[in-house]
This record gives structure tokens, C-alpha cells and sequence, in this order.
């Protein structure tokens, strides 16, 4: 069963993730923050991943550390419920057009983490939210899901769509790299013999 669930808790946050990689994209998320729910949304629709996700943040302060840590907690899911990636296809991309946004994303589930971001949002904020934890959420998931993720904006005008179109983009490469290979179902897709 390709399932996790992880519980996280700090001075700064309480979270609670349980995903399903064989999923439907069912989605229930809660972070406080509006925004980000709707691009969690995006996530766990347009990647096939079930996702539940509970967050309560210092929101006193500022959305910064229910971002990032809700990424954290997010990453740390997908490496628990991959377990030693047998079987999976690995590798990801996707081209994803959202109206004036087109965006690019290939990502690698290698267990070395690493973020390529060229991603220029054109405001600060879009609405309440603060368009720099964007780049924060994907930093965290790449380091704690061990995931190599590159994502490119190569055209957009519109903040909104430019952030949603990197989430559904990257959603899409994920959906492709943690299914099961129908050629190779039972290999660790490695040279090296693990990942």
C-alpha cells in the first residue's frame, strides 16, 4: 500500500499529511491560508495523489512557516509512502499551459534533492498571499521528498496563473514519476541497485 501518513509539530507549526500515491486526486486541505489550499488542491487533482492535509501555523507572524513546513511534512509523505521506489517510472515532466502562463517542470525522485527555480512572479502578493512562498514550499518539498525538481516560466504576465500553473505543472510530472512501470514493475529503477 502506497500510503503515509506523518504528523509534525514544532513552536511554529502543527501539521498532519496522509497521502495515497494510487489515489483519485481526492483532496481535503486546511492550512488557514487560502491561497495555498487552492494550489494544494491543484497538487493532490492533477497529480492522482489523495492528499489530507491539516495545518495550524503562527499566523501572527506571518504564512512563511505554514508554508514551508506544511512542504516539509508533504515531502517527508512522499518518501514514506514510496518507500525504496521499486517499480516506479522515476522520472517526470510536463508542459502545462494556464492562459497567459506556460510552465515547464521535469522533476527526478533520485533521493538527491535539488531545486532549479526560474519562476518570476511579476507581484509581491497575490491577494493576501505572499508570492516568494511559492519558491519556499517547493524548496521544502524538493529537500525533504529527495526530489531533483526544475521548473521554468516561460511565458506569463498573471501572478495567479503563473504559481498555479508551476503547482499543476509539477503535479503532473509527479503523477508520472511515482506510477508503477509496466515494463520494469519489480526493479528499482537504478543502476546503482537503489535510490
Amino acid at each position: 500500500m502506497r500510503k503515509a501518513s506523518i504528523a509534525r509539530k514544532t513552536a511554529e507549526t502543527a501539521i498532519e499529511v496522509e497521502i495515497d500515491l494510487d489515489g483519485s486526486g481526492a483532496y481535503d486541505n486546511q492550512t488557514g491560508v487560502g491561497f495555498f489550499d487552492h494550489m494544494l488542491d491543484q497538487l493532490s487533482r492533477h497529480s492522482l495523489i489523495d492528499m489530507t492535509i491539516r495545518t495550524k501555523g503562527d499566523y501572527h507572524i506571518d504564512d512563511h512557516h505554514t508554508v514551508e513546513d506544511t512542504g516539509i511534512a508533504l515531502g517527508q509523505a512522499l518518501v514514506k509512502a514510496l518507500g525504496d521506489k521499486r517499480g516506479i517510472r522515476r522520472y517526470g515532466s510536463c508542459l502545462l499551459p494556464m492562459d497567459d502562463a506556460l510552465v515547464r517542470c521535469a522533476l527526478d525522485l533520485s533521493a538527491r534533492p535539488f531545486l532549479i527555480w526560474n519562476v518570476d512572479l511579476p507581484t509581491q502578493k497575490i491577494g493576501s498571499f505572499d508570492c516568494e512562498l511559492v519558491r519556499e514550499f517547493f524548496q521544502a518539498l524538493a529537500t525533504h521528498g529527495g526530489i531533483t525538481l526544475h521548473v521554468d516560466a516561460l511565458h506569463g504576465v498573471n501572478s495567479h496563473h503563473i504559481a498555479e500553473a508551476a503547482f499543476k505543472s509539477v503535479a503532473r510530472a509527479l503523477r508520472e514519476a511515482v506510477e508503477p512501470d509496466p515494463r520494469k514493475g519489480d526493479a528499482i529503477p537504478s543502476t546503482k541497485g537503489a535510490l
